[in-house]
């Protein structure tokens, strides 16, 4: 073959090979998907990345369905304290079992857990069944393994279940069976349940040897804590001294004065901050009206969130109170600390929303 044909057949095979290329480059620039590709008949586009799992994090997807629920648990200081986790959604009336399980050590709940809180109830305990009643009283029944726990213990379990229990609005009232079998009394430190647990009886009770108990009645008061970024707010039960047990004024006097021999919580008012008139209540709405001393910026007439909360909080627990309006002498309009006009009272709602079994 001479030469010059050789030449010509190097030159064609070269032609072929960077077609080849060009037409490839083409292809794979063709069947790559841009990104953020819209669905196309109802079917999500994704980039390989996302496909082998490296990029999920940054790939939106469709979340799994659930709903907010307040669980209290035991906080690294030992107190019963709520939680809002995320729950999958349940079957129908199933409610009440699922937020059970999602309270005993070691189950779904542990993955989920925010730093320092543990789960109250003993491992391996079960729900077998759930009956709510008419008159708002739920009987729980357990399993064996519910009575598996220590002695200083049982005070946090009855009140935690009986604080996650009666979040919802139709359940006032709290009972316990094990195994079918109710239970007249908590099984390891013997204290009494027969006719049930409420809010009423209290929770991260504090002890005064000096408080005249004969004159007081049991308060729950909120204090805001802070542990490792994470912000929550403690329901701690106070004697307070009151000649009528629906004085408001001697609350609020309680809850500026702070958490007495309870350290683990903060006081957020300022000493200065005083009533100024009797609380007023009207339609469920609590009027207040404070000295200057209520106020976090006195330029700007700004009441520190948690003051605020702290407050409606603690105030929507008593009777026929569902919402605060706060006004202060000598000042128009009070604010927020986003600067926002606190133009109607605040709701309960605002910080644990109802809702029924």
């Amino acid at each position: 073959m001479s030469k010059k044909i050789i030449q010509l057949l190097v030159a064609f095979g070269i032609l072929v090979l960077l077609a080849g290329c060009f037409k490839g480059e083409q292809s794979s620039k063709e069947v790559d998907p841009p990104q953020n590709a819209e669905a196309v008949n109802g079917e999500e586009t994704m980039d390989e990345e996302t496909l082998d799992g490296e990029d999920a994090a940054a790939t939106p997807v469709e979340a799994e369905d659930t709903v907010s629920r307040e669980l209290y648990l035991i906080d690294s200081n030992g107190m019963v304290a709520s939680q809002m986790i995320e729950l999958p959604i349940p079957e129908e009336n199933q409610v009440a079992q699922q937020v059970i399980e999602y309270m005993v050590k070691g189950g779904p709940i542990t993955p989920m857990l925010p730093n320092g809180f543990q789960a109250v109830l003993p491992e391996d305990t079960e729900v077998l069944g759930i009956d709510l009643q008419e008159d708002g009283t739920i009987v729980v029944d357990l399993s064996g393994e519910f009575s598996d726990y220590e002695a200083a213990s049982e005070l946090p379990i009855l009140e935690a279940v009986t604080h996650t229990l009666t979040q919802f609005d139709n359940v006032q009232k709290v009972k316990l069976r094990v195994d079918g079998v109710d239970l007249k009394e908590m099984p390891v430190n013997g204290t009494p349940i027969n006719n049930g647990y409420t809010r009423a009886n209290g929770i991260n009770l504090t002890n005064n040897d000096t408080l005249d108990y004969f004159n007081s009645s049991p308060v729950t008061m909120f204090y805001p804590v802070e542990q490792e970024n994470n912000r929550y707010y403690v329901p701690v039960t106070q004697y307070v001294e009151m000649e009528d047990e629906n004085d408001l004024a001697d609350v609020v006097n309680e809850l500026i004065d702070g958490p007495g021999y309870q350290n683990n919580v903060v006081n957020v008012f300022n000493p200065e901050a005083a009533l100024t008139a009797d609380p007023v209540i009207e339609e469920g709405v609590v009027h207040l009206t404070f000295n200057e001393g209520i106020l976090m910026d006195g330029e700007q007439n700004i009441i520190s969130d948690e003051v605020m909360e702290t407050m409606v909080r603690t105030l929507t627990q008593q009777p026929n109170i569902d919402a605060v309006n706060v006004q202060v002498e000598n000042v128009d309009e009070v604010f927020n600390e986003n600067g926002e006009p606190y133009s109607e009272p605040v709701s309960a709602q605002l910080f644990t929303p109802g809702e029924e079994l």
